[in-house]
Order: C-alpha cells, then structure tokens, then sequence
C-alpha cells in the first residue's frame, strides 16, 4: 500500500505512527511543513527542502519536488515544504503560506500517487492537506486544534472537517468536539496513539546519588501545560515532605519564568531541577528513576502520551482533569486544573505511602496493555487503510 503522511517530522508522534507503516513493508511518502528533530534521522538520511514556496514554475527552484529532489532512505520518501521569508507575519503562517504550500502538495501527490494521504493535526497541515483536494484523505487531530479552536478560527477549521474521508480520533472528548463541528459520528474512528510496552516497562533504576523521592513532569514548558500549578504545589510539598525532589523536564516559553518563581519560592537548587530537552531513548530510564509522574494539563486529547508512558514503566500518575484522564486514572488521583494545593496534598500523600505508590503503578502497567499497546492500535490502523483504499 502506498500510504503518504503529511505530518511534522519535528513530532515523535508522527515519527512513531510512520515507522510502524514502513517496518511493515508499505511504500511511505512523508511530507512536512517543519524540519525534522533528530529522532526521524533513521528514517530519512539527510533533508532537500523545497523553499522559496512564490517562485514561478519556470524557475528551477520552484519546480515540482520529486524524487530526486526529495529524499529516498530506507523506502521513505521525504519532502520538507519551507516557507518564504514572506509567509511569515508576527510569527503566524500567513495565506502566503498556505496556499503555495497547497499547490506544492497537490504537485508532489500528483507525482507519487499514494492510495492514500494522512494528515495528522486539524491546523495548519489540516488546511493545506484539504486545498489539495486529495481523496481518499484521512485526518487525526491532535488535541487543541480541535478542542481550542476560536470562534474566528472555527470556519476554516469546519472548511478543512468538510473535505476529509474519515477521521482517527485517540480520545473520547476529541470524538464529541468533532462531533458539535458537524462530523458525522460513523466518519469517526478511535484509535489510540499507544504506547510501546516493550520499549516503556519497569526496569531497575539507575545509581543515582540523590535517595529522595522524585516527582517527574514531562510537558512543555507553555501555558496551556499549566508547569506554575506543579511549582507553586512544589512549595507546599517539601515543607510536609522536605525528602522530595522535583524533575521537571523539556523546554518551552515560560522556562525563564518558571526558574524565576521557583527561586522566589526557595525551590531552586535543593528541590527542583529543570535539565531541559531530553533525548527520547532517554525517556525509559529517566522514567523508571522516577517515583511518581504528574502532568497539569489545562487541555488534551484522550490520555497524554507521556502520561500513558509513565503509566506503562510502573509509575504512579497524579493528572489533571483534562482529556479522558479520569477513564485511565484512579479518580483518587485525577485532580481540579490550577490547583496547587490539592496537587500538593496528593503528593505528600503518595511520598508518604509506599505501598500505595506501587500498588497504583502495576494498576497503571495493567491498563496501557489492555486498552493503549501502540501495536494493537496500528493493526487497527492498517485494517482502516486497507478499508478506505478499496472503498475507492
């Protein structure tokens, strides 16, 4: 099956989706609007972007991207569309962006054929895929481009929903807010992102030097990750539990910020650390040398990634009530959003009690290899392209 992706390759989760089809033996095209991080680096060898997105067709360099202008490693088919200097206005993709970027899709598809095109994310890629007109096409969503949208933004969005053959959805409340937008629920299909049990279990931790109890996040560092409800809870902790010791990984706008109060709250150095970006082979053991994941999220679709791979090393999870969280997590655990103090009572207690924290933890293994094994979800995934390519 020829099967293109029109997806960030800067997204472990593009990368994750599109190495499960290409080990498998399909024929992948992989078209991307952003330069890809270093964990892509083993499906595409190096990276020909096709720029300068408002040249005429006469000029060699506005010319249609094709295979040897593109990259073939290992069986995939690699295109970068770089925008202009142009297209970018107060850092916001402008129409001088998306409409050059649509033709040049619609060219590249014209030349590779795929019995299928897949867009991940209702936004940005979700506009130029649905401008190419392509069919069949599926869509994910990601979360907040369905979940956020604006009122301003609403009709592009419902432009993009009209055009799509049918969509994959990881998330209950993803499903209903496609639903309102006018989707017919026979269009929807669930399918989780999962979560790779092999590569996410329970391992002996490291040598660490420092025997405290570590309390991991893993978002990023933006508003809508809500990191400041986890420092000010932070500053609650250690005065009932001065044997704490907060890991908050990644990077993001508000990192300067978030420092800042946590020096203000005498947090920094003794009781958190922000080591920043972190490579993904990392993540295993950075979570198995961890005794308890938190994740504040003010918004998310069906169950975080990162908090399904917490889950699935054996940790005990304390989350916010965003998403479907409270279908995954024991509810004792599922929290109010921005709120700081009962985040800190749920951590103290958990630190408190050992027992508890590995009781939850081997309920949280039990339920990712249930219902969000990442292999079991691609199967499903495969049946659904098999289904739509011989539908048309």
């Amino acid at each position: 099956m020829k099967i293109c992706f029109l997806a960030a390759a800067n997204s472990i989760h593009s990368i994750r989706w599109i190495k499960y089809f290409y080990e498998k033996g399909h024929e992948i095209s992989w078209i991307s609007l952003a330069p890809p991080m270093p964990e892509a680096q083993d499906l595409i060898s190096k990276v020909n972007p096709v720029r300068n997105l408002n040249l005429s067709e006469d000029s060699p360099s506005g010319k249609l991207a094709t295979e040897q202008q593109g990259v073939i490693s290992n069986g995939v088919k690699y295109f970068e569309i770089a925008p202009s200097p142009l297209a970018d206005i107060n850092g916001k993709k402008s129409i001088l962006y998306l409409l050059p970027a649509a033709s040049k899709i619609k060219k590249i598809l014209k030349d590779l054929k795929p019995d299928i095109l897949h867009i991940h994310s209702a936004g940005t890629y979700g506009l130029v895929g649905a401008l190419t007109n392509f069919k069949p096409v599926a869509l994910t969503p990601w979360g907040s481009d369905i979940l956020l949208t604006s009122f301003f933004k609403k009709p592009l969005i419902k432009f993009v929903l009209k055009r799509i053959t049918l969509f994959t959805c990881d998330g209950e409340n993803t499903t209903q807010a496609l639903i309102n937008l006018g989707v017919k629920p026979e269009k929807i299909k669930m399918i989780r992102f999962g979560t790779d049990v092999e590569k996410f279990k329970p391992v002996p931790r490291s040598k660490i030097q420092d025997p405290r109890c570590r309390i991991i996040s893993l978002r990023t560092l933006i508003p809508i990750y809500d990191i400041e409800t986890l420092v000010k809870a932070a500053a609650i902790v250690v005065k009932a539990a001065p044997e704490a010791k907060f890991i908050i990984a990644g990077d993001g706008e508000q990192k300067e910020y978030l420092i800042s109060l946590s020096k203000n709250l005498g947090l920094l150095p003794q009781y958190i650390e922000f080591i920043g970006r972190y490579k993904n082979e990392n993540l295993p053991q950075m979570l198995n040398n961890a005794d308890i994941y938190v994740s504040t999220s003010l918004s998310d679709s069906g169950l975080a990634a990162s908090t399904a791979e917490a889950m699935a090393t054996e940790l005990p999870v304390i989350v916010s009530d965003s998403g479907d969280n409270k279908e995954w997590v024991d509810n004792n655990f599922v929290i109010p959003v921005k709120n700081p103090e009962i985040l800190a009572e749920k951590i103290i207690y958990l630190i408190k009690n050992g027992d508890e924290r590995k009781k939850l933890g081997k309920k949280s293994r039990e339920t990712i290899e249930e219902k969000n094994n990442y292999y079991k979800e691609m199967e499903k995934m495969e049946k659904i392209y098999e289904e739509l390519t011989d539908s048309n």
